[in-house]
């Protein structure tokens, strides 16, 4: 599916472009649920204590659902913000992006309780979808996308380092060379998997159609290009098992 050029041609063509707006950025129709979108995407930029104050009580109402003790820092951007659901004590960092476009469905983004997104963290669904467990910290400038129907699950208790990269659904067919790759459609890779207790540090790459099982560890720069077993500490490029986190080293 070309996530890049249906998006191009939503905000290019057809309609208004309030139309058009309502689409591609909110999500829904009426002049209401706009208003009230357009009045919570000026508090973001309210600094200090007043703006937090602000956007806890009334970004509540943008969300799918959102849990008690949600925290959201100032220049948050939000794309079809009733498709995410937040859990207790979420806490959204400074310049985070949420975009949940995935027309299919109203559950694109699943965040657990206690999930923390550090600055600049961007969480992007183009027909996809992003499920985070309970207690996960997520490091500053880290991108996790998910396109074409091709999931990312990540499990609870998990730790992931400053700008990695985590994507379901990241590779085109380049089979052909009639036409240009961007024609030729994204790879169904089955999506991605984090489990539980897993920690990747920083820099760290996970393509589509990998596993990292409960347990594992990846070293700093690595990218993980296949399963990752359980208990296991991997690393290089492409990340290989170096030894068992019970080993010493």
């Amino acid at each position: 599916m070309q996530e890049s050029r249906k998006t191009h041609a939503s905000v290019t063509s057809g309609g208004s472009a309030f139309s058009r707006y309502q689409d591609v950025v909110i999500g829904r129709k009426g002049f209401l649920s706009a208003l009230y979108f357009e009045l919570c995407t000026w508090l973001t930029f309210v600094p200090g204590a007043l703006g937090l104050g602000l956007r806890k009580i009334l970004w509540r109402r943008l969300f799918g659902s959102c849990g008690a003790g949600a925290v959201f820092g100032a220049n948050v951007t939000l794309r079809h913000p009733h498709r995410v659901h937040l859990g207790d004590r979420v806490v959204v960092s400074e310049g985070t992006i949420l975009d949940a476009r995935s027309e299919n469905s109203t559950e694109v983004i699943m965040l657990g309780n206690d999930v923390m997104l550090a600055n600049n963290t961007m969480i992007s669904c183009k027909s996809g979808s992003v499920h985070i467990g309970d207690q996960v910290g997520i490091g500053a400038q880290t991108i996790i996308q998910s396109t074409s129907g091709c999931p990312v699950r990540i499990g609870s208790d998990t730790i992931i380092g400053p700008r990695c990269y985590i994507v379901g659904g990241g590779s085109y067919h380049t089979e052909r060379t009639d036409i240009p790759i961007r024609q030729q459609g994204i790879i169904d890779d089955g999506g991605c998997v984090l489990g539980d207790n897993v920690w990747l540090g920083a820099s760290v790459n996970v393509l589509g159609g990998v596993r990292v099982n409960s347990g594992a560890v990846v070293a700093s720069g690595a990218v993980v290009t296949r399963d990752v077993p359980t208990d296991t500490i991997s690393a290089g490029v492409p990340a290989r098992p170096v030894r068992l986190r019970t080993e010493s080293g």
